[in-house]
């Protein structure tokens, strides 16, 4: 018998199994290999309903494994409020999350899902979770390492529940705090937003990381949100390129330097232009000019806002918005009608094969970055992080340093703060005592936020209970009368008012009063009794009609869960630090009215802030 056939055979038999090897060997599954030579790998084998499915962003609430895995979907969301269920554990968040990840991760290539969620005060649609100080307060501080733990703790109870991004940091510049979003803008104060993209570090993990423990971030809502007329919410932005560059853009710049993945589109318009269809602004500025790498988000039913009623034309919204550079779209519920209209208009060269390979390309480094492929799913060894000791008493810190300040006595000489711990009987009052919804404001647990108990923490009331001394009797009357008031005789009285939750539009207020009952309680208490009056709130308010009759006046802002950091500083165990991050008004008039303009009248100005000196004994 002849060796050679044999040989021959042997010899085929290995070349196969070589060629079979070589067939399963992915190398956009090496994590060993290049980053480019990965997304190159993996586009060069997806078709086009593969790459559209990467461009879309849908609510969890449609998310199945089977539409994940039918329309290659490439991302979930939860929109304002949504989760599993109510008081849902974060082992029910991260089942949830994987379920869908799993419908992913069985398509043909096996291309990772990624979970969004709006975490911008911690993971604020998570029950327990530690909650924060809205941004505002955050702008008072003028503390960008605090800032950037607090981000770093965000990181870690998203992850806890297995979610890898969050649609923060919010880095609008609000020029006049009639807009319902005021409260989420750091500061009126380009130079203050700007300092305070160092959240974006803490939340991704700083540059080059080799942490599993970040989370992609995403700078919102470029550009010019904080910018629009009469503060009206989505409106138009009616500027020069010049206020726009110098006001508006300056802390993009910043996170585009420290590597922030996504970067979110307004609903505003810039001098009549819809943002989520200015093309000029997303492709020739954002992408050109400013070498933004990552992918561009719209924001919620972003591009249905393109038109006149809303979703008048969908194909042109499409069409103007894919367009204009948007990589993802969130759609959130009708992704049939998207990917049908996107299919058509690729199809008859409507929008180029170029712009989708673009937003895929973007879309797949972030996940490669950011490690998807190597670790898809979530296990519960993270749950722990929830509402930590250790981030209620960075958040505590964080109350601390984000109180201003604003009148202490009628003079220097005769300071009401720091509140003496010993005294016979003391009188809590307002409608934000004794309420964890409103110490929180919107974005927290629902969409809108939820005046009540809706999570857990700590109430200032409960706070100042805790911080006085055992003898003094703390007496809470919700909404007191004059007379009642007069005829107890308290030593001193603490009046906590402020503002109901309210998120994005709802919040816009064209007279920035409090809602009744919060003047009469602070004009009945204040009246006859020394007292304090603690506004919470997401912006200045009218206060200026009874300042007169206040002795000492605090801005908490929006504290969050930790209201112990309130009674922390009233009563001197720190000092007050904080400084306005917006001028105070006298009237809604004057409105705009910001720092360096020209009639610059304040109530309080730009970075006032009085201080205290601890008065406890080590």
């Amino acid at each position: 018998m002849e060796k050679g056939p044999a040989i021959a055979i042997v010899l085929l038999v290995f070349c196969c199994l070589g060629a079979i090897t070589d067939a399963d060997y992915k190398l956009y599954k090496d994590p060993k290999k290049p980053l480019n030579k990965r997304i190159k790998d993996l586009m060069r084998r997806m078709t086009l309903e593969e790459k559209i499915g990467q461009m879309v962003q849908i609510e969890r609430t449609v998310a199945s494994p089977e539409v994940m895995k039918k329309y290659f979907i490439g991302s979930a969301l939860s929109g304002g409020g949504s989760a599993p269920g109510p008081q849902a554990s974060p082992e029910t968040w991260v089942d949830m999350v994987n379920d869908i990840q799993k419908g992913s991760l069985s398509t043909r290539l096996g291309i990772p899902m990624i979970y969004g969620i709006d975490a911008i005060h911690g993971h604020n649609t998570v029950y327990r979770a530690t909650i924060f100080p809205h941004n505002i307060g955050l702008g008072a501080t003028r503390d960008p390492q605090l800032v950037k733990k607090i981000g770093a703790a965000t990181a870690l109870e998203l992850r806890a529940t297995g979610i890898p991004y969050t649609f923060a940091p919010c880095i609008a510049v609000c020029r006049d705090p009639r807009w319902g979003r005021c409260y989420e803008s750091y500061s009126e104060d380009p130079k203050v937003v700007k300092a305070m993209t160092e959240i974006i570090p803490g939340l991704q993990g700083d540059i080059p990381s080799n942490s599993r423990k970040g989370v992609v971030a995403c700078a919102k809502h470029y550009v010019g949100d904080g910018g629009t007329t009469r503060g009206i919410n989505s409106n138009d932005t009616v500027t020069s390129n010049h206020e726009l560059l110098s006001i508006h853009m300056p802390a993009y710049d910043d996170s585009i330097i420290k590597g922030v993945a996504t970067i979110m589109v307004s609903y505003s318009s810039f001098n009549g232009v819809k943002m989520h269809a200015n093309r000029d602004l997303i492709t020739g500025f954002l992408k050109k000019t400013l070498r933004f790498r990552g992918f561009v988000i719209s924001d919620y039913k972003g591009i249905d806002q393109i038109t006149t009623p809303i979703h008048a034309n969908y194909t042109y919204s499409i069409l103007e918005g894919v367009g204009a550079g948007i990589d993802m779209i969130m759609i959130p519920f009708n992704y049939t009608e998207f990917i049908d209209g996107l299919t058509f208009l690729v199809k008859n060269k409507y929008i180029p094969m170029s712009r989708i390979d673009d937003a895929v390309k973007r879309i797949l480094r972030v996940k490669f970055i950011m490690g998807l492929f190597e670790s898809p799913l979530a296990d519960y060894s993270m749950t722990k992080h929830i509402g930590s000791q250790v981030h209620k008493e960075l958040a505590r810190e964080a109350v601390r340093k984000s109180l201003v300040l604003l009148k202490n006595g009628e003079s220097a000489d005769e300071p009401l703060i720091p509140l003496p711990k010993k005294a016979s009987k003391v009188l809590i009052t307002g409608s934000h005592a004794n309420n964890i919804g409103n110490q929180c404001g919107g974005w927290t647990i629902q969409w809108q936020g939820q005046s009540g108990n809706n999570t857990t923490g700590t109430t200032i009331l409960a706070a100042i209970k805790n911080t006085v001394d055992p003898e003094t009797k703390v007496v809470f009357v919700e909404k007191p009368d004059a007379e009642y008031v007069k005829s107890k005789e308290f030593s001193y009285a603490v009046v906590v008012v402020g503002e109901p939750p309210y998120s994005e539009g709802n919040g816009d207020s064209l007279n920035l009063t409090l809602p009744d009952p919060g003047y009469s309680t602070i004009m009945n208490v204040c009246a006859s009794v020394k007292c304090v009056v603690v506004l919470v709130t997401g912006r200045p308010v009218v206060i200026q009609p009874y300042l007169a009759q206040i002795d000492a006046l605090v801005a908490a802002w929006l504290p969050g869960t930790e209201g112990q950091g309130v009674a922390d500083v009233l009563y001197g165990d720190y000092g007050f630090s904080g400084t306005l991050p917006h001028t105070w008004f006298k009237t809604v008039d004057q409105l705009p009215m910001n720092v360096g303009d020209l009639h610059y009248d304040p109530l309080f100005p730009f970075g006032f802030g009085l201080t205290t000196e601890p008065t406890r004994v080590e």
